[in-house]
């Protein structure tokens, strides 16, 4: 492990504690002293990925972690969270013991998580993933989605806005009620009009 400040491939190791997404380790240089951490984690084998159009490419950890970001986005859940569901994710595919796994068998498992973690992201995610046509299509999603729910999946949502402002939210304003105004009745004589600069002046004339 090189050294970031000087270069120098020697450190020691004075600090070493299991974190999320691996082992995060202290350094010291043994050239110039200054210390620095680093992030330590299994180095599982190679897992090619079989595109729809029948391209391969490598099994990327951070390729699913920033589309679940994406998904949950503006939403009130933990990053622990985020990292733990790609850590499943990834261990699940891993555990197939194959060479190579469709995108959709990785589609399918980070749907199916966060379905269960925050029906927001989820539908955010299906919208791209299963490239929704029109309204249509994600009024299927919602009917679908609310016909699977049970109390117990309920309670495990997130709510769509953080506790902090439903506390802080003031309750709507009641509406304001119309001023009713007096109309006189067709029985009652109108009240005499007031007279205009015009009529004044023709008064004035006459007399």
């Amino acid at each position: 492990m090189n050294c970031p400040y000087c270069g120098f491939e020697d450190s020691k190791v004075i600090d070493s504690r299991a974190g999320e997404g691996g082992i995060r380790r202290r350094r010291q240089c043994l050239s110039c002293g200054q210390r620095f951490s680093t992030i330590e984690r299994t180095e599982l084998g190679v897992l090619l990925v079989a595109k729809k159009d029948g391209r391969r490419e490598e099994f990327s950890r951070d390729k699913v972690l920033l589309g679940v970001r994406r998904a949950c986005e503006k939403r009130p859940i933990p990053l622990g969270a985020i990292e733990a569901l790609v850590d499943d994710i990834e261990e699940r595919v891993h555990a197939l013991s194959k060479a190579e796994v469709p995108t959709r068998f990785i589609g399918e498992l980070v749907m199916e998580r966060l379905r269960d973690l925050d029906d927001v992201a989820y539908i955010r995610f299906a919208s791209v993933y299963r490239a929704f046509r029109d309204v249509e299509d994600l009024k299927e999603e919602l009917a679908s989605l609310e016909r699977d729910r049970t109390p117990a999946t309920s309670s495990q949502q997130l709510p769509l806005l953080p506790t902090e402002a439903l506390e802080g939210a003031r309750p709507p304003r009641r509406p304001r009620r119309a001023r009713l105004r007096a109309v006189p009745s067709r029985d009652e004589p109108a009240a005499p009009a007031k007279p205009t600069a015009a009529d004044k002046k023709r008064t004035r004339s006459a007399g």
